[in-house]
């Protein structure tokens, strides 16, 4: 019997890091649905598996595609 390995394991870097995204384009609606709720509400970083630079970039497409009417404000 083998024990230990990383064998059935993926990669803990986030999503954006992988696929080598340096900014979260707040046109992008696919991406930025999947980081949200039904109800609007943006996940936290361990939920959403995002590392700390990309959840702020993150947050500040949310912000934008809300102001642009693009997304639901939360409520």
């Amino acid at each position: 019997m083998m024990r230990g390995g990383n064998f059935g394991k993926e990669s803990s870097r986030c999503r954006f890091c992988r696929d080598k995204v340096y900014h979260i384009d707040h046109k992008d609606l696919q991406s930025l649905q999947k980081l949200c709720t039904a109800q609007g509400k943006i996940f936290s970083r361990k939920r959403s598996g995002n590392c700390a630079f990309h959840q702020r970039s993150a947050k500040a497409a949310f912000k934008r595609a809300r102001y642009m009417a693009l997304m639901p404000y939360v409520g």
